[in-house]
């Protein structure tokens, strides 16, 4: 969706300030708003894609005024809330109210630190050969679903240049849908800053990974 995560080649925001690696936190809650997310994420009642989906999906002046964190943790609400996990009552005076709802899974803590080093690894077996190969000239959909996307909006619409493939992986767009995971090739594309930006750009290219439905040939 076009929301106010899809930041790339707008202005007036303001630099990016680098931080050290070690800086994770800048308040006492977030590490707590952290294993909350990672628990509940591990009991299968979303998938990665429905995640990211909640977090985009916050009323944009909501959204531009949190800090990381606070997105992730206005998602959880929004994620559980949805499925009955939790109540607005239960949030509004911190009393459990019903009977809590059963859970597929649960991230024990023992099994946290195997869990996080094996990861979720996307890639699948390739059902079908690749559409496009290395050094092939493609052109970005210009799509603009109201629901999860990958592809982000300055580059639809543009021409760049494949320059790898990496199998085929999860597509974001139907797993966020609780449609399937729909496997499908994945590329780098380079595109030249000028062809997103024109001349007043300072860049030289943008490498996007862009999954086959976003692509046609140029």
């Amino acid at each position: 969706m076009n929301g106010a995560q899809d930041l790339g080649g707008m202005q007036g925001f303001g630099p990016v300030t680098r931080e050290h690696d070690d800086e994770h936190f800048h308040e006492h809650w977030e590490p707590r708003a952290f294993a909350l997310t990672l628990a509940m994420g591990a009991t299968g009642s979303w998938n990665l894609d429905q995640g990211r989906f909640a977090r985009e999906s916050l009323p944009p002046a909501q959204y531009l005024a949190s800090t990381y964190y606070r997105i992730w943790f206005e998602a959880l609400v929004k994620l559980m809330l949805e499925r009955g996990q939790i109540t607005e009552a239960e949030l509004a005076d911190g009393q459990l109210h019903e009977a809590p709802r059963p859970l597929a899974r649960v991230l024990r803590a023992d099994a946290v630190a195997q869990v996080l080093a094996h990861g979720s690894p996307t890639q699948r077996a390739e059902s079908a050969a690749a559409r496009f190969g290395i050094g092939d000239l493609v052109m970005a959909r210009n799509m603009h679903p109201s629901t999860h996307t990958r592809l982000p909006r300055y580059v639809r619409g543009k021409c760049g240049t494949v320059v790898s493939l990496h199998g085929a992986h999860v597509f974001p767009d139907t797993h966020a849908r609780g449609e399937g995971e729909s496997p499908c090739w994945l590329y780098t594309v380079r595109f030249d800053a000028r062809e997103l930006w024109g001349e007043d750009t300072t860049a030289s290219a943008v490498f996007v990974d862009c999954w086959e439905p976003y692509l046609e040939p140029a």
